[in-house]
C-alpha cells in the first residue's frame, strides 16, 4: 500500500504563491506516475498536473499552465506543486495522487490513479 500526505496549504492573497509537498510511505513511488488534483466547494474533483515516474513528461491542465509546475525528488520519496500567481479561482482542496503506471494516463477524469491522501486546503484571497 501506499501512503500519500499532502502539506503546505494556507492562506495566501492573489498574486501570492505557494508551494505544496507531498510524501509518500509504504511503497516506493519512484516508478509510479504522480499527480494532482483539486476540488474546489460545491465543484468535481478535477485534474490540476501529472508528471511521469522519471519527471521526464508533465501534463498540465489548461487552467494552470505557466502559473504551477509539478516536480518530485525520487530519492525522497516527494512531489511537489509550485503555485504562482495564484487566482481566487485556484481556491480549493488539493489532494496528491499516485498511479501504478509509470507513465502519464492521459484518461480523465483520475488519469489512472490508485491510492489518494487525504488532501491540503489552499485559500486564496481577492
Amino acid at each position: 500500500q501506499v501512503q500519500l500526505v499532502e502539506s503546505g496549504g494556507g492562506l495566501v492573497q492573489a498574486g501570492g504563491s505557494l508551494r505544496l509537498s507531498c510524501a509518500a510511505s509504504g511503497r516506493t513511488v519512484s516508478n509510479y506516475a504522480m499527480g494532482w488534483f483539486r476540488q474546489a466547494p460545491g465543484k468535481e474533483r478535477e485534474f490540476v498536473a501529472a508528471i511521469s515516474w522519471s519527471g521526464g513528461n508533465t501534463i498540465y491542465a489548461d487552467s494552470v499552465k505557466g502559473r504551477l509546475t509539478i516536480s518530485r525528488d525520487n530519492a525522497k520519496e516527494m512531489l511537489y506543486l509550485q503555485m504562482n500567481s495564484l487566482k481566487p479561482e485556484d481556491t480549493a482542496v488539493y489532494y496528491c495522487a499516485a498511479s501504478h503506471f509509470g507513465t502519464i494516463v492521459a484518461r480523465p477524469p483520475y488519469y489512472g490513479m490508485d491510492y489518494w491522501g487525504k488532501g491540503t486546503l489552499v485559500t486564496v484571497s481577492s
